[in-house]
């Protein structure tokens, strides 16, 4: 990974002119496609399966009268008096008969119509209009709202003074988010915290630059695919919030590895390549996990979370690419500019240094010429004194970090999850001020009817039945009325509306379908009719229910997931397992702060909270999601520079001090962004998004400051050596994911390796490899040059084949350092596996001349063939031979391997031979020797 990243940063460095034209093009092409294809968002929530779903999909057939989108107008008469009065009524009647012409509108109920009458309060002075639309919420237009809006005003200008008619319901329960300035103060704070972390306007500004560049392509692709299906309203605000955090996070990481070594002296292009290669590698990892954990929302089986899911990771994947391409072509741009100025002091030993080496001769004073001065190393003293007072009584600071993250978490034991209606919007908003005059002068129910269906097909008095079950069902606890019992046209669909005393999203009118639903197989019994409850709410309802359901399969998987992915990372057992309880910490103390807010109404008010009462049903999994990849991030950036102290020889506890000095100063710039960012999407957001906004801004400030720089110092402090222990079976099982660049390190120390300039094809030095049987080769150092040979043997207890395999990228060394193709291996055994072609003779029943020409059409820099004894046919081995010359002659570098008799039939005489039998008398070190001083060349 490393390596790879290498090589594409230098490559973007010296075409950055290319890099930065190909992504102006990609944003021009998918800014158009977006506005060529998209077809508009929608505020539509359906689960496939459920029993709410399932009967509105039967009603639009059977029912469509009642199956399609709704609107309410509620008219207010003045104060003493009442709808009857001949003012209002005349204003209500041509009210009724205007909206009632409004394009898409199926039937509106008027107080005055016997058969489809309105709900009239018990006072008579407020009356509740229902108008019935055909089709589902997404397919209403927007022409279809302005005009019910327009005749709703007309109405109201037509009733007397100090009457009142406003437009809601379920039509215009929810409305799309959009941008306000408030969310431009958390790009501003972010802009703040990167001038001061990275210390240049210029420098800051690459990664705001990187985020919007990212967030743009995104949003053109998610408005494109508009075009493919529906898309819910809160996907864009959430995918522009995750994209500017984690684009302006990831930025940052690359950038302040560039200027720090930019500060050590190296060049720019060498400098951009290596911070591409090292925190690019975390910025791969990070982006990955968060990009999986969104994926994973697809578990709840909800299209929309699903849609919603997929499109912050592709915005995040977009996110991670930009970072690696346009960045560091950007980074080439500013060149020098960013380099940091050395320090009064290191500019004035410079010049000292100068002074005292002083002469006459001119040439002496160049040779002594110091280097130019590069600022000073200087471990940050706050955080140096952080770790050190987290780390004093390690068992003292975790008993206390678990105690407050306990106590945070604990209202989350109230936190209820529902669908958003109109009671949660801003209170001058019209359907806000339907939905509290329908409370005020009806109740709670009347905003979010039941509907309860089922077929009556066979009943021989259909009226009678719906009357003797609407009776029934009224009677129970939790129903405040039930205005209507009627068969449809055809009789053979029944429906009972009925109206909860409590609102939609209360407890009591959950528990009020669940009753009904339970009392399933009494109505099938008594009345032969299979019922179901539907309609808006009963919809939201088992939205919730399903999602509460998937949190813990979801939860299961995240967890696993990070256990698994930092195993790999961290090589350690106790680190992972570490990582994830802080994980947990953070997401308990998010969901206990979202319900002392939304629940609680603590600083509601301050938070512009409109309503306290139940969270947007996807709140839990989706932040649960996005906090899994942010909190992996932060313990990757944190952890990995620990992690690279001890490895390097530090002690266990040294190396949580320098690791902390190293990264804590960029982790918390980073985690100031993101809160920054989440926060400016609180106070004015919209409310789906607002608790999702506060929650990960809860989420990662308890994350960075006191999971990762509180209890993990702590955790590993305590643990000491043993933090760092790992199976080696477990070692060997699990891939490795080299995110502090450790790969890349050993490359580049190789680079000059085994000499300046050296072309050779293969060399070895100490090499060592186990076979299958167990038995091990070396340690063994030889060198091949380009188009050169050897012969390989060995015994019958000698792997030879294990050797072959080893040069070739196929085997992993135990022992030595390696290169084949100018490659060192283990690190780029994929690309040496490309340029290396191998031919099992055995595999080829003795006659492998068929598969070496074969092998050769590839091109490959390396021809290895084993197993050479097999081939005895005189015909096949001259035939075999005669392929090889051809190989040599193309400049291949060919292996021969052998068990028994060396092939020196098969290579050009005086090829060098190796042989890897131990033999009675040979140690490892005389067979060392000896193939040393073979001096194994062309």
């Amino acid at each position: 990974m490393s390596s790879v990243l290498y090589s594409l940063g230098r490559w973007a460095v010296s075409a950055r002119r290319l890099v930065v034209a190909v992504w102006v093009v990609a944003l021009v092409l998918v800014g158009g496609a977006a506005g060529l294809l998209q077809q508009g968002l929608d505020n539509e929530v359906s689960i496939p399966g459920t029993e709410s779903q399932e009967a509105l999909d039967r009603l639009a057939a059977t029912f469509p009268q009642v199956s399609g989108a709704s609107a309410q107008v509620i008219v207010v008469a003045p104060e003493g008096g009442t709808i009857d009065d001949p003012a209002v009524r005349r204003a209500i009647e041509h009210g009724v008969e205007e909206l009632g012409d409004v394009s898409q509108v199926e039937v509106v109920t008027s107080p005055y119509d016997d058969q489809m009458a309105a709900s009239v309060s018990d006072d008579e002075r407020a009356t509740l209009l229902t108008i019935q639309l055909d089709g589902d919420l997404g397919s209403i237009t927007d022409e279809t709202k302005d005009a019910l809006a327009t005749e709703t005003t007309a109405l109201a200008r037509s009733l007397p003074d100090g009457a009142e008619a406003h437009l809601g319901g379920q039509l215009f329960s929810s409305k799309f988010p959009e941008m306000t300035l408030t969310e431009g103060i958390g790009l501003l704070v972010a802009l703040v915290v990167l001038v001061l972390t990275l210390g240049s306007l210029v420098a800051a500004g690459l990664p705001l630059l990187n985020a919007l560049l990212g967030v743009g392509a995104s949003m053109g692709l998610l408005f494109a695919a508009t075009a493919l299906g529906p898309i819910n309203s809160t996907t864009p605000m959430l995918a522009v919030m995750l994209g500017l955090a984690v684009g302006i996070d990831y930025a940052l990481f690359i950038v302040s590895r560039h200027r720090e070594q930019l500060g050590t002296g190296l060049s720019v292009t060498e400098s951009v390549a290596r911070a591409t290669a090292t925190a690019g590698s975390a910025v791969v990892f990070a982006g990955l996990t968060v990009m999986i954990a969104l994926v994973g929302l697809g578990v709840a089986g909800i299209p929309f979370l699903t849609i919603m899911g997929v499109a912050a990771a592709v915005t995040v994947g977009i996110t991670v690419l930009v970072s690696l391409t346009l960045l560091p072509a950007l980074l080439g741009f500013a060149g020098e500019r960013l380099r940091p100025k050395p320090s009064r002091r290191a500019r004035r030993a410079a010049a000292a240094a100068a002074a005292a080496q002083e002469t006459d001769d001119p040439e002496v004073t160049r040779r002594r010429a110091p280097a130019p001065a590069v600022p000073e190393a200087r471990p940050n003293r706050f955080f140096t004194g952080w770790v050190r007072a987290v780390t004093k009584v390690p068992a003292l600071t975790v008993v206390l970090v678990i105690a407050a993250m306990g106590a945070l978490s604990y209202p989350a034991l109230d936190l209820r999850l529902a669908l958003p209606d109109a009671g949660v919007m801003e209170e001058d908003d019209p359907a806000r001020l339907t939905y509290d005059l329908v409370s005020e002068h009806f109740g709670d129910g009347f905003n979010g009817p039941l509907i309860v269906t089922g077929s009556i097909v066979t009943s021989t008095d259909p009226l009678a039945l719906m009357e003797q079950v609407g009776d029934e069902i009224e009677d129970l606890p939790g129903v405040a009325d039930v205005p209507l019992a009627t068969p449809n046209e055809t009789a053979d669909t029944g429906i009972i509306q009925v109206v909860p005393e409590g609102g939609p999203t209360s407890a009591e009118t959950e528990d009020l379908v669940r009753e009904i639903r339970g009392l399933h197989d009494h109505f099938l019994d008594e009345y032969g009719v299979d019922l179901a409850v539907t309609g808006f709410t009963a919809v939201g309802i088992d939205v919730s229910d399903k999602l509460g359901d998937a949190l813990l399969p979801f939860a299961l998987v995240v967890v696993g997931l990070s256990l698994i992915l930092l195993t790999m990372v961290f090589r350690s057992i106790a680190v992972p397992i570490k990582a994830t309880v802080g994980y947990l910490f953070s997401v308990g103390a998010a969901f206990g702060v979202v319900a002392l807010v939304f629940e609680h109404g603590v600083f509601a008010e301050a938070l512009n909270v409109t309503r306290t009462g139940p969270v947007i049903s996807f709140m839990p999994i989706v932040l649960m999601g996005i906090l899994f990849g942010l909190a992996m991030d932060y313990e990757v950036f944190l952890v990995s520079r620990m992690r690279e102290d001890y490895v390097h020889g530090g002690s266990a506890r040294h190396a949580i001090t320098t690791g902390f000095q190293g990264s804590a100063k960029v982790v918390t710039a980073a985690a100031v962004i993101m809160i920054a960012v989440f926060v400016a999407f609180v106070p004015h957001g919209d409310m789906n998004l607002k608790p999702i906004a506060l929650g990960l801004a809860v989420g990662v400030a308890v994350d960075a400051f006191v999971v990762r720089m509180v209890f993990v110092p702590a955790v590993l402090a305590l643990l000491g050596e043993k933090a760092w222990y790992m199976p080696r079976w477990l070692d060997r099982v699990l891939p490795s994911f080299d995110v502090e660049g450790e790969g890349l390190t050993r490359e580049l120390s190789l680079a000059d390796w085994p000499e300046p300039g050296a072309t050779d094809a293969v060399a070895t030095q100490d090499l060592e490899v186990a076979g299958r049987s167990g038995a091990v080769v070396g340690p063994v150092s030889v060198r091949v040059p380009d188009g050169g040979a050897l012969l390989v043997r060995g015994d019958a207890t000698a792997p030879v084949s294990a050797f072959l395999l080893a040069v070739s990228g196929r085997l992993a060394l135990t022992g030595g350092v390696a290169k084949t193709a100018g490659l060192v291996l283990p690190e780029r055994s994929s690309s040496v596996r490309r340029r290396v072609a191998v031919v099992d003779s055995a595999a080829e029943g003795g006659q492998p001349a068929g598969a070496v020409r074969q092998a050769l059409r590839d091109r490959p820099a390396v021809l290895v063939v084993d197993a050479t004894e097999t081939v005895g046919d005189l015909a096949a081995r001259a035939e075999l031979a005669q392929a090889l010359a051809t190989a040599q002659r193309d400049g291949v570098a060919v292996l021969l391997g052998s068990t028994g008799v060396a092939a020196t039939d098969l290579a050009p005489a005086g090829t060098p031979m190796l042989d890897v039998s131990p033999g009675p008398d040979t140690t490892e070190r005389d067979q060392q020797t000896t193939v040393t001083e073979q001096e194994v060349r062309a």
